[in-house]
């Protein structure tokens, strides 16, 4: 069994390679026996009825909220079987339900909290910010601070601010367009890059809705999403410069340029292979087209420089939010000079009444600064790899078509024997696995991301070993329970 793993580099590193070797995905990484689907059902049912029995209190507020609040919650992605989990409060690397329940909290709000909870140099800053005043719309010294921080860690010397990473990448990809005066851009299937229109494009097809391999289709994420503009969002897979070639040359002088998860994590962690980053840079700008890395997951998460730093490829323009705020509603749009030239120029007018707050300033600055250092990363790889052989002890204990992917921060289990390469070989991948192992996680005092078969979990500045402990050990009864 093969575990792909990505070190984590310590600020002042030099780029690591985080890209998968081809000839390792070319054999089974394992000759387990396959596990009846029928008895993972029979899993779900029991641990489903011990999910509800202890949350009769989340279930109450379910209930009450149904009249207040569309489909009884603050985001779809909060609408789980069986039922929605509501939270009190978080202190450290733990978080607590409404019914009193402690969870190791390895969800970290979808990656947000590599902060942990309550961290004295995040709760300081927002204090002492919130006595100064929360909101101006003028710039405060802060943001100098953060965008200098953020030069030294991703290598793009300019920078502007929004408030999270849909503003972020809606507005690189309007920025492309208003660069190179073209209307056409180019996003991979299966990835996630916000819910503005231009990327609500092939999302999370289903399988009878991709098209053809060598020519994806563009398939709606929603409704509501006029065909007139997912017209102009052109589709390739993951890990395919043919394809992008391709597109290229059917679309001459038209493709304004392409927005990427340099590391794709909207299935679960997908790696690019060798050369493929730095063969979409030189190809895109042989065509006059700008490359985007979407980095709201994996900057900082990845490393300290997030993916940029961690493969060793600058694009024209990085888009963070998430991590960078340390809880706190921020984002980041860095780009080149040539690139940002535009916004100072007023070719595209980058604005938002709350870009730059105060607030979300001071929490960045501290994130950055205080929170996010060397020490840290270090610490969070000890934990990343206590992790790994715990998760991978147990597959191999259990003879599992299973593997772990990890990178920095954020990690996966993908129950498959193959290693993935993009999102047409994660679909086929049974969910149920994932919901097993999630419920399992949840009843044992885990608290993973819902939709396990896409989600990471993230460990935080604030974990511990024996958090680390708890989550192998949930598996290894999870995994046991498969064979039983």
């Amino acid at each position: 069994m093969a575990e792909q793993a990505v070190p984590t580099a310590s600020a002042a590193s030099t780029p690591t390679d985080v890209t998968a070797d081809p000839a390792a995905r070319s054999a089974p990484l394992t000759t387990a026996a396959p596990v009846d689907v029928a008895h993972v059902h029979e899993i779900i049912a029991v641990q489903e009825e011990i999910f509800c029995a202890r949350q009769q209190e989340s279930r109450r507020f379910a209930q009450r909220a149904d009249h207040a609040l569309a489909g009884g919650v603050t985001s779809n992605w909060q609408i789980t079987r069986p039922q929605p989990v509501w939270l009190s409060h978080g202190k450290g690397s733990k978080i607590f339900d409404v019914d009193g329940n402690e969870y190791v909290d390895l969800h970290g709000g979808y990656g947000a909290a590599l902060a942990g909870h309550g961290h004295p140099a995040i709760v300081e800053a927002i204090r002492g910010q919130a006595a100064l005043g929360t909101h101006f719309a003028q710039p405060t010294p802060a943001a100098i601070l953060v965008a200098e921080e953020l030069t030294r860690r991703f290598g793009l010397p300019v920078w502007r601010f929004a408030n999270s990473g849909t503003e972020a990448t809606m507005d690189a990809v309007h920025l492309m367009r208003a660069i190179t005066g073209r209307d056409l851009i180019i996003k991979v299937e299966g990835c996630y890059h916000g819910h503005h229109d231009s990327v609500q494009v092939s999302v999370c097809p289903e399988a009878d809705e991709v098209g053809p391999a060598h020519k994806p289709a563009q398939v709606a994420s929603s409704t509501g999403i006029p065909q007139a503009i997912m017209d102009l969002t052109l589709v390739a897979g993951y890990n395919d410069l043919e394809g992008v070639t391709r597109l290229l040359d059917e679309n001459p002088d038209q493709i304004a340029g392409m927005i990427i998860e340099p590391i794709m994590m909207n299935a679960g962690i997908i790696l690019p292979e060798p050369g493929y980053l730095a063969g979409l840079k030189e190809l895109l700008h042989s065509r006059g087209a700008l490359l985007t890395f979407d980095e709201v997951k994996t900057g900082l998460t990845a490393g300290p420089g997030g993916a940029t730093q961690a493969t060793g490829v600058t694009p024209d323009i990085v888009c963070l939010a998430k991590a960078i705020g340390g809880g706190v509603a921020v984002a980041a749009i860095g780009g080149t000079e040539e690139t940002m030239q535009h916004v100072a120029n007023g070719d595209y007018e980058m604005v938002g009444t709350f870009n730059g707050n105060p607030l979300a300033m001071a929490a960045a600055r501290a994130m950055l600064c205080e929170v996010a250092t060397p020490a840290a990363y270090e610490r969070i790889e000890t934990l990343r790899q206590q992790a790994v052989t715990g998760l991978q002890r147990e597959i191999d204990k259990h003879g599992l078509a299973a593997q772990v992917v990890s990178v920095g921060a954020k990690g996966c289990v993908v129950f498959t024997a193959e290693p993935v390469r993009d999102f047409r070989g994660f679909l086929g991948i049974d969910d149920s696995f994932s919901h097993a192992h999630w419920l399992y996680q949840h009843n044992g005092g885990v608290f993973l991301p819902p939709w396990g078969k896409i989600e990471q979990w993230l460990i935080s500045v604030q974990h511990d070993e024996s958090d680390i402990s708890r989550f192998t050990e949930n598996f290894g009864r999870f995994a046991a329970a498969l064979r039983t």
